[in-house]
Formats: structure tokens, sequence, C-alpha cells
């Protein structure tokens, strides 16, 4: 079963690690005047109303606690669920004696309303929804034991699971599963939506989001900055003003794509592509001799030009305002000719694929590139593995924007972007499984490079251009599903999505 990326409905767009949000938590506590018991349940409530909303048919509900604060928020939700007549099992894992706080009080409330709780056994009894409430966002090592145990047995069931505050295994900054993780069908945040739920595996073990912020102080918000940005199509759309009537393609830029060796047409075309349904002005290719005459075939408004080395190269530099280098670049003396002729001119470059190869041999650095690894590509501009990079997402990006300079764009389940301005990593919130295939990347660097080429900055034009390709992978999942998704769908439907509106 697919899972879609995290909903958007309604969540706010700051996103912070678990550590600012326990420190919002504190502060609400004790600057505020909120007892904790009283902000468990809100958290409990809010949890409890999701899940009626969500599954009005459940009548029996297996709530699974453990011994901290995220257990305490279960025994909230599993005292409700006994006042509205449902079945409820509580199974408790961890040493109940060790309960305090808030989470002890909300257990004696639950007794005193007639609830009982027992030992989590595996596999869990079955029902028709599992609440996970089992660990919380400060687990920092991998889960084992009976716990990993508990986990795999409920990811074994069928019945549907709500995670409350974040899946109980997965890295709360991070994204990482810390050796397993819940797989939950929707997740229910509290205070402050954590980072990692938007990257790396947290979609996947999320579900859908949603949110509460259980009506602690809106000014409690200032006191942390930003850790990242949520970032959609719908909000960064904007940043494209509506064209004059009086406009000519002049305006809008003129992309130059270099790749495309022998036997690796398509990437470059499909960069191109991506590129003029973007809305660039003027895109030309530049590509190996061998296969110039065929690569506009049933795209005439592609210019392309065969080029046999560097040299040929300069009538078409002097000509492009925005360079996109690397689809189908190969890995041999021709393209390492056209990258080292390309990496140090005037013109804004973004740099894809072969080209980044060519980059980590060669360490340079621009402060106008945008550059957008994959993970495995990433890993080698680190000097690294791929399970390092996957680690920790963040550091990652960050790594790559320090070293090389401009943009970096982590592609991936939850694309992140750090730029060289201020602002917090960019996680874009959007794409779908179906988009892991072949030229989805070709086509995102063209789409970045005509962004840039109508005006945007550097930075900008990477957000913008992540979420516009995110938007019309899910529009091609929403109309034709997500298996045998190919990159030219998502070419087919950038035009329908980037009708760009006037600035306010």
């Amino acid at each position: 079963m697919s899972r879609p990326m995290p909903s958007s409905e309604q969540l706010p767009y700051a996103l912070y690690r678990a550590e600012q949000v326990r420190e919002l938590d504190r502060c609400a506590i004790e600057d505020h005047g909120i007892a904790g018991a009283e902000l468990m349940e809100r958290a409990g409530r809010a949890a409890y109303r999701l899940l009626r909303r969500r599954w009005p048919q459940a009548e029996g509900l297996a709530v699974l606690c453990g011994g901290g604060n995220n257990g305490g928020d279960g025994y909230v939700v599993a005292r409700l669920a006994l006042a509205d007549g449902l079945r409820v099992r509580l199974l408790q894992l961890g040493d109940h004696e060790r309960l305090h706080g808030a989470a002890l009080e909300q257990a004696a409330a639950f007794r005193r309303a007639g609830g009982e709780s027992e030992p989590l056994r595996v596999p869990p009894p079955r029902a028709d929804l599992i609440v996970d409430a089992l660990l919380g966002t400060g687990l920092e090592r991998p889960v084992e034991g009976l716990w990993a145990q508990a986990i795999e047995a409920v990811n074994a069931q069928r019945a549907p699971v709500l995670a409350v505050d974040i899946p109980s295994g997965l890295h709360a900054d991070t994204g990482q599963v810390l050796g397993t993780a819940i797989r939950a069908d929707a997740t229910i945040s509290f205070i402050g939506l954590k980072r990692g739920m938007f990257t790396g595996q947290g979609p996947d073990c999320c579900g859908e989001v949603f949110f509460d912020a259980l009506r602690v102080p809106a000014v409690i918000y200032g006191r942390e900055i930003l850790s990242a940005r949520r970032l959609t199509w719908e909000r960064l759309g904007e940043a494209l003003p509506r064209r004059r009537r009086g406009a000519h393609k002049g305006d809008f830029g003129h992309v130059l794509v270099i790749g495309g060796a022998p036997g690796y047409t398509g990437a470059a075309r499909l960069a191109g592509e991506g590129a003029l349904r973007a809305g660039s002005g003027l895109v030309s290719v530049a590509t190996h001799p061998d296969h110039a005459a065929v690569l506009n075939l049933g795209r005439p408004e592609m210019m392309v030009r065969g080029i046999a080395s560097a040299q040929d190269l300069r009538p078409l530099l002097e000509r492009a305002d925005v360079i996109a280098i690397g689809p189908g670049l190969g890995r041999g003396d021709w393209g390492r000719g056209l990258f080292e002729a390309v990496r140090a001119l005037a013109p804004p470059l973004v740099v894809d694929a072969d080209a980044l190869g060519f980059l980590a041999d060669s360490g340079a650095r621009r402060e106008d590139w945008v550059l957008t690894p994959h993970p495995g590509e990433a890993a080698r501009l680190l000097g690294t593995e791929v399970a390092s990079v996957e680690a920790d997402r963040f550091a990652a990006v960050q790594a790559i924007q320090r070293r090389f300079g401009g943009v970096a764009v982590l592609k991936g389940a939850g694309t992140l972007i750090a730029g060289p301005s201020q602002r917090p990593i960019g996680v874009c919130h959007g794409g779908n499984p179906g988009m892991a295939s072949g030229g989805m990347g070709d086509v995102l660097t063209g789409v970045i490079a005509a962004l840039i080429a109508q005006g945007l900055a550097p930075e900008e034009a990477a957000e913008a251009g992540v979420c516009l390709h995110a938007a019309a992978g899910d529009a091609v999942a929403e109309s034709g599903g997500e298996r045998g998704m190919l990159a030219s769908d998502l070419v087919e439907q950038i035009r329908a999505i980037n009708q760009g509106r006037s600035r306010r």
C-alpha cells in the first residue's frame, strides 16, 4: 500500500527540532501557568477527536502506552474512548511504576473511570484501531528488545494506526528510523511540528499528518528560531508574476542545457522540455553530435546543437542566461571537457547528475549555482556513504552548501533546500513514490533553470522549482496512479500548474 506525503491541510509552515518543542512546552507550563496535566489532557482530546472523525466505525481500540508523557497522552485517549462506550484495551510497555508527574495523574484518572491496564504482549490483541503512544520525541538510540518486537507486531497487523505526536521509533530531528518504527496511517503532532516527520523515512512512517497547538499562547513561539520551513507550491507559486500582454520571449530568459552523451539523449531532452514547460522563453540543448539531428524530433521548440568539444560551446554560451549541465552528460572525456568549460562562467548554473561527479573531483565553489544531488551523489560530494547522508539529511544538505557554495538541493522524500541566505532549510511538502523513476531529476533541473531565467534568485528558484515539480507529480498520481508514472508525464502537468499569479 502506498503512503501519501503528510497532508498540508491547515498545517503550520514552521518546523522545529524536538528540543525546541520541549522548550515551548516548558514555557507554556512555567511561564504561562498551564499545568502539565492540562496540556496532556488537551493533547489526548485532540488525538481522540481526530480518531473519531477519521475512523468513525471503530468500536474497539488497542492503546499502546509507554512510560513517559507520550504514554500519558495515550491514557487520556483511552479514558475518553471508555466514556464513549468503545471497547478499550490499554497495553502498557515499560515499568508502570516509573510513571510520574502528569502521566501518572492521567493514568490514575483512567483507572478512576473504570479502565484497566495490562502488560503489552506480542503480538498485541486484534482491534479496529491501534493508538501508538509508546515512545515520544526524546528517542536517541535504536529501539531494541520487547519494544522493537511490539512495533514490528503492530506493523504486521492490518488495523490502521494513529500515532500520537510522532510514530514510535522515528527520530524527530532527522527522519531516520532508529532500528524500527511504527508505520502509522495518521499522526497528530502537538505544539510544534517536528522536522523529521517531513523528510527521509518520516513521511512513510507518519502517513497523513495533523496538528494541534493545544491552545498555548502564541507569544511562546517567539522564543525559538525555526529549525526548518515546510514548503508548498500553493505558497511558492506566488513568486512568479503574471505576464504582461506585451511580453516577448526574450523577457523570460534563455536556458542552455548541456548533456546527452551517446546513449543518454533522453536526459537532455527531458531537461529541455522541463525548462520549456516551466516558462523559459528560449531553450537550447548542446549535445553530442551523434544524435543532435534527432534529439528534438517531436519537440521542435528546442534548439539543438551538436557539440564535439568545449570549443564548439562558445556561441551558445554567449547567448545563454542560465546553464543547466549534467543530464546524460556521461563520465567520459567529452562530458568532463564541457563541465570544465562552463564551471567558471558568468551565467548561473544548475548542476545535476554526471556533472556533480566532476564537481566532486574538482572541489570547485560558486555562490550562484544550484546543485541538485540525490543521496548517492550527495555522498560522493561529501566523501561519505549513502547511509551517512540518509542518517541526517539536514546535516548533509548544510554540509554540501557550506563546502560548494550556492544552493544545495538534496532530493528524495521530503527534498531539502539549503541556500546562502539566513532562511532555515526548506523542506518540500509534496511528491509521491511514483516519482521514483528515471528522468525525474532531469525534468527538475530544467524547471529550476527556467525559473532562474525568468528572474528568480537561485535559492528562490530552487525552492519554487522543487515544489512545482512535486505538485506536478502529485497531479499525475491523482489522475492516473503512482505505478508506471513517467518523467514525461510531469512535463505535461507542469504547464497546467505553473500559472504564476501577480504579486500582491
